[in-house]
């Protein structure tokens, strides 16, 4: 019998419930998930330039990240440098990082996320998979990272962070 596997990526710009919620979902529906924290993109230089929190660095992020896919014994987690995969107009290229995910992901049965905006992409990148929206409404944790970055009083901030 072949092994189901997930596919879950992100920013993590900071790591919040919300994505806890999608990894412990990927992880109860399939025997193998791979975690895939994307750094140096272009959201994430930007908001490093303003934002000097902490929590932000790469390094504290992947650290998170680590001890968060450690509590799962089927979780596999890489970080990919998408530093030099740009557009002319200085996005992120998408595409370019298509064939980074397919060296730690070479087939995948479905792939996570929150944002049913990200479906073509999926769609085209992955054929193979179902995409899974979970909590597309936020409705279990209405949060996000850009939300948590706004908040001006830290208290606020850790009640949503993992």
């Amino acid at each position: 019998m072949e092994k189901i596997t997930g596919f879950y990526g992100g920013k993590f710009l900071p790591m919040h419930k919300g994505h806890l919620f999608c990894i412990d979902t990927a992880a109860r529906q399939c025997d193998h998930v791979v975690v895939i924290m994307f750094v140096n993109g272009d959201d994430e230089i930007r908001v490093r330039k303003t934002d000097t929190d902490a929590t932000l660095k790469i390094e504290a992020r992947t650290e998170q990240l680590r001890r968060v896919c450690a509590l799962y014994d089927n979780i596999e987690f890489h970080v990919v440098d998408v530093i030099d995969l740009k557009l002319p107009d200085g996005r992120e290229d998408w595409d370019a990082e298509t064939p980074l995910v397919r060296e730690f992901v070479p087939h995948m049965d479905f792939v996570y996320s929150s944002e049913p905006s990200y479906g073509e992409y999926f769609s085209r990148a992955y054929p193979e998979a179902t995409h899974v929206i979970v909590d597309a409404e936020r409705k279990t944790y209405p949060i996000s990272s850009t939300l948590i970055r706004a908040m001006k009083i830290m208290k606020e901030k850790e009640k949503w962070m993992v």
